[in-house]
């Protein structure tokens, strides 16, 4: 038996091979193209070797590639799977030259079956029926004097083609004609044979094939038949065993054909007969040979337990793996479907992309559900090669049996973040037309496809799917909540068609997209005034709107005040939860219907939730160019941070909405602050520069002296001072704001019920930002307000120190391990704990006395350990990217800051550094301590500019607990830590 086998191939047929050589005791080798090296598959094998660039011909089509990895792995045998080479004569005999054993039928065979001109001569001299044809064609007029014996309609075929391609249905003599030539080249590219000839064209067929195992000998197996009718453009895609509709005699007849004409030439290794099933004529004629296994092999394992790779290898060892074999009936029915990144709505147009979500049902090894494939979360499918991604498997006691098993299974399949064949899939099997098996090869392309959802012709200026509450609990690893901007005008529009409220919807920004309805459907648009036409005619807002199938909903630019407008569709939007939620999030390339906003060509599917009510009319109030936003004040203000002018200042003086605003913040132009203090100290030049903050959704974020309102896709942690947070019932206006809309700041005070609302303060009693100390404990403890739904707990003073963090740390732990009702999410930062909390479920009083309490047990610092590892990372010196965010920074930020256009240099310069080598070596021989997590921020700072009096040295722990300039680390203008 072989030691080690190479597997020449790519996909699910890897893993496939590579189990029945781990069950077998024998090694695995995969070669991938660069695009496929980090694919499952490969990765599961026991070694992999990169055989060359993406396009097949640059790799996997390389035999003298393939044959130098077994030289350099010491493979002694290839199984070439299907497609590829594994039907190539040549790379059978130079493997052969090598002394590597080709796991397959012999050379002979290969060449005997290659050509389906040849096949057909041994067909006939076997006795096997033949459908009316041609002998090989070498111009068109021969083909028309051939077509005319035969008889229209004719199929007009490549004799080296295979799987559909090379083939051309001609009507009559006109189609032939323009064929010919088309077939010829197509031939010629593909298969490197442009030899054509024709076969009569029937017109209701079925494909049957026999799957046949030969042990070189003389003697063959016929291991049961299947049908693969349902095809689509000559491709595969449902097969099934036994086929349905057939007598005894003739499946027995079919059988009996496949046999002989595989013991003419001794056949050797898998292999599979095809036919064509007349149904009009109840008659069956050859079709040709597959000199290898089939994607479809499955089905005939399922049925008869043979596993069929094992066999091919025992062969080529040199055993006979029929001696003493007896057929056994097989046990019940099996079903495959092939998943396929494709578009069905839209010409099957293949798909490209990173897939987000992949979930398939549970399959134990031996089961009734199986799965072959090579995607997971996370992979990306190129346009390279073919479109298959997996196939499933089923295994019923019956036909019917395994239908059910079909629908459950493709029922528990989800892949999202491009577009695949899943949803035509499931239509198949949901078809009266599949259970009653009435089968043909034309069948589908008359199917009728029409599934709950919309079509985006175009996408509009970032507009999103998004859903309440959005991605929580994800905030301390940076993760943002995202959801709808307007959560007010979101409810809206789901209430407008019955949905709950937080149902998945479209948030559509500026200019809205152009849409097609596939399916009838009730939609709800509310928030900023987007005209709407529906094939011409206008769409109101507040109200049920009907749309039919195949109808266009064209949204225009908004008009008047506010932002973005809301879509939401009765039954919402359906889509895969990414991170626990719906929501998109831009930035990041995820959630949504796949990676974030909208493109052209998505396909949006809707009805998956049951609304709750009926359709209703709701009436909308206008919006406004001149906005007040009620804020509750802190966590930072006077006099430690802001004077007290700079608090009347704020919450007396009108903003203006800069256009350099998003998502993530809306930005603001006003009066600069006179700050209480002259720089940020350790954290940075500017005196809004802090160590740490996590942030809240709504925090009014001083990024040097400009304003900036941050929004649901924004930081969650940075290095910014907070003067004021939006109050809760104030959070949607942020979604409305828009370039030149003016915004006053109210402040508002919370009393001890959150369910008796706000009450009006005058600006000169705002209060403190600071809800209260301890001083009693070994550190000092400060609890500052952070809006309605927040509190910042901090530790000692304004200093980087390692004890502070592993504070923070514990004191994550100990609430984490008090599961406090209400508790949504807990951001540490390196001196700090932000804890995000639900009103409604924990009060404010409660959560500060929970948080008193846990200071009293926790441990000292010293006592202190926490897991770590050493993560070595690639750094990119001067990267273009970097640059160009530099002069961007420049042309739509801040014209002067300290570290633009050249952030090494200014690295050199803070740090005293003789020139840029210097900067070079000192951060690459540094090693960095990492001590907070952000998002949206690149490298996630957790300080701002750094201080003049700190050196970039290596980072180390200081027994002493305060960091010094010796173990300060600064880069790009923030700490690293």
């Amino acid at each position: 038996m072989f030691r080690k086998v190479l597997i020449a191939n790519r996909g699910e047929i890897v893993g496939r091979v590579a189990r029945t050589l781990k069950r077998m005791g024998i090694a695995s080798v995969a070669v991938a193209s660069k695009a496929d090296r980090f694919h499952r598959a490969v990765l599961d094998a026991d070694e992999h070797v990169v055989i060359g660039e993406a396009p097949a011909a640059a790799s996997y089509l390389m035999a003298e590639r393939i044959v130098e990895a077994c030289r350099a792995t010491g493979a002694e045998a290839v199984h070439p799977g299907y497609g590829f080479l594994s039907e190539n004569v040549a790379f059978a005999r130079a493997l052969a030259a090598e002394g590597i054993v080709f796991i397959g039928p012999e050379p002979a065979h290969l060449e005997a079956f290659g050509l389906k001109h040849t096949a057909r001569d041994l067909a006939r001299a076997s006795g096997v029926p033949l459908l009316p044809g041609s002998d090989l064609l070498s111009s068109v007029s021969e083909a028309l004097a051939a077509a005319d014996v035969v008889g229209y309609p004719v199929m007009l075929k490549s004799t080296a083609g295979g799987g559909g391609i090379g083939m051309q249905l001609c009507l009559d003599a006109a189609s032939l004609s323009d064929a010919f030539e088309t077939v010829r080249r197509m031939g010629k590219a593909s298969f490197g044979d442009a030899r054509v000839y024709l076969e009569r064209f029937v017109s209701k067929a079925r494909h049957v094939e026999v799957q046949i195992f030969g042990n070189g000998r003389g003697e063959v197996a016929a291991l049961g038949e299947r049908d693969c009718s349902l095809q689509r453009r000559n491709q595969k895609v449902v097969e099934e065993t036994p086929a349905p509709g057939l007598s005894d005699q003739q499946r027995a007849d079919l059988h009996a054909a496949a046999v002989a004409l595989c013991k003419s030439v001794s056949y050797a290794s898998a292999g599979t007969v095809e036919f064509v099933y007349d149904v009009e004529r109840s008659a069956f004629s050859f079709l040709e040979v597959n000199t290898r296994l089939q994607v479809e092999h499955p089905v005939t394992e399922m049925v008869t337990g043979i596993d069929l790779v094992e066999w091919m290898i025992r062969q080529a060892a040199g055993e006979d793996v029929l001696a003493g074999y007896r057929r056994a009936p097989p046990k019940g029915a099996a079903m495959e479907v092939r998943l396929y990144a494709e578009s069905a709505l839209q010409g099957f147009r293949p798909s490209a992309g990173r897939l987000t979500k992949v979930r398939f049902p549970d399959a134990p090894e031996g089961g009734d559900i199986r799965i072959d494939g090579w995607i997971e979360t996370g992979s990306d499918v190129t346009p390279f090669y073919d479109p298959m991604l997996a196939k499933i498997i089923v295994r019923g006691e019956t036909r019917k049996d395994a239908l059910a098993r079909l629908n459950e299974a493709l029922a528990g399949t989800t892949v999202a973040g491009i577009e695949t064949n899943l949803g035509y899939l499931k239509a198949i099997a949901a078809s009266d037309m599949f259970a009653a098996a009435d089968v043909a090869t034309s069948v589908l392309g008359a199917f009728v496809y029409r599934p709950a959802a919309v079509e985006v012709l175009l996408p509009g200026t970032q507009s999103s799917l998004q859903e309440l509450p959005g991605r929580l609990g994800l905030w301390h690893v940076g993760v943002p909540p995202s959801g709808p901007m307007d959560a007010k005008s979101f409810e809206i529009a789901n209430r407008i068609v019955g949905n709950d409220e937080k149902s998945a919807a479209l948030e559509l920004t500026v200019s809205g997209p152009r849409l097609v309805f596939h399916r009838d459907a009730v939609i709800g648009l509310s928030g900023a005034a987007m005209p709407a036409r529906v094939e011409g005619r206008g769409v109101s807002y507040g109200e049920p709107v009907m749309i039919q199938a195949g109808q266009t909903l064209d949204m225009g630019a908004i008009e008047g005040p506010g932002q973005r407008t809301y879509l939401a569709i009765r039954g919402g939007f359906d889509a895969a939860e990414i991170l626990g939620s719906r929501a998109s999030f831009a930035l990041g390339g995820f959630g949504g219907h796949a990676t974030g906003t909208l493109k052209v060509g998505d396909i949006l599917p809707f009805g998956g939730t049951e609304p709750v009510a009926a359709p209703t009319p709701i009436p909308l109030a206008p919006l406004s160019q001149v906005v007040e936003l009620a804020v509750v004040y802190g966590p930072h203000g006077a006099p430690d941070f802001f004077t007290d002018a700079d608090v009347e200042t704020l919450f007396s003086t009108p903003y203006e909405v800069h256009f350099n605003s998003a998502r993530t913040g809306v930005r603001l132009v006003g009066p600069k602050p006179e700050w209480a203090r002259a720089d940020g100290g350790e954290a940075g030049l500017h005196p809004s520069n802090l160590h740490d903050n996590a942030y809240a959704v709504g925090a009014l974020d001083f990024t040097g002296d400009t304003p900036i309102i941050l929004g649901p896709d924004g930081p969650s942690l940075g290095g910014f001072v907070c003067p004021a947070v939006v109050a809760a019932e104030d959070l949607w206006k942020i979604g409305q704001l828009k370039p030149g809309d003016i915004v006053r700041f109210r402040p508002v005070a919370r009393p001890a019920d959150p369910l008796a609302g706000p009450a009006l303060l005058r600006r000169s009693e705002a209060g403190s930002a600071i809800l209260g100390f301890r001083e009693d404990g070994p550190v000092k403890v400060v609890y500052r307000r952070q809006g309605d739904e927040n509190v910042l707990v901090e530790y000692g003073d304004m200093t980087l120190d390692i004890g502070l963090r592993l504070r923070a740390h514990v004191l994550m732990q100990a609430l984490q391990e008090m599961r406090l009702p209400g508790v949504v999410d807990l951001t540490p930062g390196i001196r700090s704990l932000q804890v995000h909390y639900d009103p409604s479920a924990l009060s404010r009083a409660k959560l500060l006395g929970a948080l008193s309490e846990i200071e009293k047990s926790l441990p000292a610092i010293e006592d202190i350990a926490v897991p770590s590892r050493i993560v070595h990372l690639p750094l990119s010196w001067r990267d273009p990217e970097t640059e160009l965010a530099a002069r961007k920074y420049m042309e739509l930020v801040r014209p002067n800051a300290p570290w633009c256009p050249d952030n090494i240099e200014f690295i050199r310069r803070i740090n005293g550094l003789s020139d840029e080598a210097a900067v070079q070596r000192t951060i690459l021989d540094a090693s960095y301590l990492v001590m907070g997590l952000g998002d949206v921020y690149l490298g996630a700072p957790v300080a701002t500019p750094l201080d003049p009096r700190h050196r970039l040295v290596t980072t180390k722990y200081n027994p002493a607990r305060t960091w010094t300039p010796e173990n300060a680390v600064g880069i790009g203008g923030a700490y690293m830590c």
